[in-house]
């Protein structure tokens, strides 16, 4: 993406100027106006600063007690975010981040917050794309460009039975957003088991002009062998029965090919991180209590978006091997995001499940 007016910068074009003003929100600035960071006299921060005072680190992260809902940003003209940081504490599945454009009820982002940062297991692997990193421990980083036009409000909720931490930032530049800016999407769906013979479904509904910018996948597997034949199908602009995509196999799709699998010789899966596509999480069983081999995948449209000019769905089949060489389809547990930009208002989405079918066991 080559941005605009400044925004979305690149080798090619980072020696051009901008009349673009860059403000970040974190707990030490929660409106992100200028000249106000670093005042606070309270804060998670504060015991440890007794001896220094104002200007030394007093806030530097929130508290979200059980069931509370905390308001990250809420800002007001147009512009872009362009860097998103945090580091949460508890369970990721628990910990949902929503984000809301020009005064929308409902929201375009929705999601747990380590699906979203393409970590959706619940433990640390290494994320290192253009749009995603993950880094040592938890550190969540989000590139994608978000422009809005009268403001943006970003909510985190803690579903959960125990209080969480959170670190965060949150950068952005206020500027002119033209016309044909879309507004960035993400929806978070799980399917855990996935009924016999039924067809995963990672978007539906979307009505509207835009384009598929990403993929994440959560996919545990519940069979032994192989489990990734299934192929991905996009339908759009009113297909019904026939996609006009449609893919070759799961790896194939994530830029993989013959099961992620350099043979046994040398270690079987193989991760891989790259800037569009990734298999950065393989959580392999232990022999005695983890049963389920669980891989993390991304696939970033970033310069092969999918466009649509009315509507979009897009679904991917589980399918393994059973005797005499035929597929068999499996019941898996499939968690997904989907990430997309759009015009606005957009279809609401389904809701989200309650936190025990969230929850990674």
């Amino acid at each position: 993406m080559t941005g605009f007016n400044g925004l979305g910068m690149h080798l090619g074009n980072l020696a051009h100027l901008s009349k673009a003003r860059t403000r970040s929100i974190s707990p030490e600035n929660v409106t992100g106006e200028k000249g106000q960071g670093g005042r606070a006299i309270d804060g998670t921060g504060a015991s440890c600063a007794r001896d220094l005072g104002v200007g030394w680190k007093i806030s530097p992260s929130i508290r979200i007690a059980p069931g509370e809902t905390r308001v990250l940003a809420d800002v007001r003209g147009s512009g872009a975010i362009q860097h998103i940081w945090m580091t949460p504490t508890g369970h990721w599945r628990h910990t949902i981040l929503r984000i809301y454009w020009d005064d929308q009820e409902t929201p375009s982002v929705e999601c747990p917050v380590g699906d979203f940062f393409a970590c959706g297991w619940g433990q640390y692997a290494q994320v290192s794309s253009l749009a995603v990193c993950v880094n040592p421990g938890s550190a969540f980083n989000c590139y994608w460009e978000m422009p809005y036009r009268k403001g943006y409000r970003i909510t985190m909720t803690n579903i959960a039975a125990q209080e969480m931490t959170l670190y965060y930032q949150v950068t952005y530049a206020e500027t002119d957003v033209p016309d044909d800016a879309g507004y960035f999407h993400a929806q978070f769906r799980r399917a855990n088991p996935l009924p016999y013979r039924a067809v995963y479904t990672l978007l539906d509904g979307v009505r509207g002009h835009g384009h598929y910018v990403g993929t994440y996948m959560a996919w545990g597997a519940n069979n032994s062998g192989w489990w990734g034949e299934g192929e991905i199908k996009f339908y759009i602009d009113g297909d019904d029965e026939y996609p006009t995509i449609c893919g070759t196999g799961t790896e194939d799709y994530f830029c993989g090919s013959y099961n992620f699998d350099v043979g046994k010789e040398n270690g079987g899966y193989r991760e891989f991180t790259t800037p569009y596509a990734g298999l950065p999480q393989v959580i392999r069983p232990d022999g005695l209590y983890r049963s389920q081999t669980r891989f993390g995948m991304y696939r970033w449209h970033i310069t092969d978006p999918i466009r649509f000019a009315q509507d979009l769905r897009v679904t991917i089949q589980a399918l393994g091997w059973r005797s005499g060489g035929r597929y068999l389809p499996l019941q898996d547990d499939i968690a997904s995001v989907a990430y997309w930009y759009q015009t606005i208002p957009a279809a609401p989405f389904p809701p989200l499940p309650d936190a025990d079918y969230l929850e990674v066991i």
